[in-house]
């Protein structure tokens, strides 16, 4: 068991110190768990979650298409025509990021949403920042918020066997959806105060976004409504999700390319789709894996339970702000991957229902990254975007908003998971 902890040990750090190269970190680790026998050969192709990783790249090259096809734009223009002045344009914009991001990807969001951001900035002549930090926020907030938001939601929903409606309705009680919306309403409102100097009326635009092709939309929409279905279907394959998003994607695929007749028609969606981030994936599931065949997973879980006195709520409470400090200043995805595990072991040895810890887990992880500019892809993103405009970011640009718009948003969600799955 020791050698597995320090091999997993080492690759955390190395993965933090040489964040570039962190999927390649991941893999070469789990290939040592492999040829070191921590991981037997016959639990490699077990310990890899396909479902998790057919969602993720199915989802992200229908991502591609989507923002290809301009719908996020105007649907963008359709809120600015409604609101009459910057201070509005902030919240409203914040919200229709958290919107689309419950149900694509947060960088993919923040990159549909931040273009419109920086037009209406440099029309008023007023500084982008705040507005960009705010739309990449939001959009980490509503990842939690359904089963395809974001790649923690996915991994979760894929351990728990979840469906897409059980984070509306689970077990009998309102689900983790409203926890987060919850969150957005009073994070909206701090937003809307963060704002309120900025009083300058709209102009309205002169012309709407004019979309170059709507079967991108209708099949992301239709990906949504065959996740739901799919929920009723008994027994159904363990990859039946994944298999949903990647025969859309490539139904997609070849549309696109008999419209364009031409192969980058296919290419260029492909390439839009993160390989580092599924590499990442496949490294860590080897790994935990591996740390799962030494047994830590068990230790750590028997650790966990004597801290915790055996109180189910103490526990609860360690979990939500442990994963808020951490999530703060490290990737969400390898946390989570590596608690998913953890919790399972855990409500093993105290004989409880494991669901108040995986929500908890969920909320935390999926909120921490808003506290700091490295704390979420999403952030990092949109500080890039700033960048390439000629902004600098300053931490204390970024913790103005973050922050308070963290705390806003986690305590709520902390209060009613515990009301409706701890008590």
């Amino acid at each position: 068991m020791i050698p597995a902890l320090i091999l997993f040990a080492i690759t955390y750090v190395l993965m933090l110190v040489f964040s570039k190269y962190r999927p390649y970190i991941a893999i070469a680790s789990g290939i040592i768990f492999i040829v070191a026998g921590i991981l037997p050969l016959n639990q490699v192709f077990p310990s890899l979650d396909f479902n998790v990783l057919m969602m993720i790249a199915g989802t992200m090259g229908l991502v591609s298409l989507f923002i290809e096809s301009k719908m996020p734009a105007l649907l963008a223009d359709l809120i600015m025509e409604k609101v009459p002045n910057i201070q509005w344009a902030a919240v409203c914009l914040g919200l229709f990021a958290g919107v689309i991001s419950a149900f694509v990807d947060n960088v993919a969001t923040v990159l549909m949403i931040a273009p419109v951001a920086l037009a209406i900035c440099k029309k008023l002549n007023t500084n982008p920042v705040p507005f960009i930090i705010g739309i990449a926020v939001s959009s980490n907030l509503q990842g939690a918020a359904t089963l395809v938001g974001d790649t923690t939601a996915i991994m979760l929903g894929s351990a728990l066997d979840m469906s897409f409606l059980d984070f509306f309705w689970y077990k009998s009680r309102p689900s983790i959806f409203f926890a987060v919306e919850l969150g957005a309403v009073l994070s909206a409102i701090i937003l809307y105060f963060l704002f309120r100097r900025e009083k300058q009326p709209i102009p309205k635009l002169a012309e709407r976004t004019v979309v170059k092709d709507y079967i991108p939309s209708v099949l992301l929409v239709g990906t949504i409504v065959l996740l739901i279905c799919a929920s009723f279907i008994p027994n159904k394959p363990s990859i039946t999700n994944g298999l949903i998003c990647c025969v859309l994607l490539v139904i997609g695929l070849v549309i696109n390319f008999i419209k364009k007749k031409n192969l980058r028609a296919i290419v260029d969606p492909l390439k839009d789709i993160d390989f580092q981030t599924i590499g990442l994936l496949v490294g860590l599931f080897l790994m935990i894996g591996g740390i799962t065949e030494a047994g830590v997973i068990d230790a750590a879980a028997g650790l966990l339970a004597k801290a915790g006195g055996g109180n189910l709520f103490i526990l609860y409470t360690v979990i939500v702000w442990a994963s808020v400090l951490i999530s703060a200043f490290i990737d969400n995805i390898p946390y989570v991957a590596t608690m998913i595990p953890v919790i399972a072991g855990l409500a093993t040895a105290l004989n409880v229902d494991p669901t108040v810890l995986y929500f908890g887990l969920l909320s935390g992880a999926t909120l921490g990254g808003n506290c700091t500019p490295i704390g979420a892809s999403a952030n990092i993103t949109g500080i890039g975007i700033l960048r390439r405009e000629g902004y600098e970011v300053k931490n204390s640009d970024f913790f103005r908003i973050g922050i308070p718009f963290t705390l806003a948003a986690i305590v709520p969600a902390y209060i009613y998971i515990w009301l409706m799955y701890g008590i």
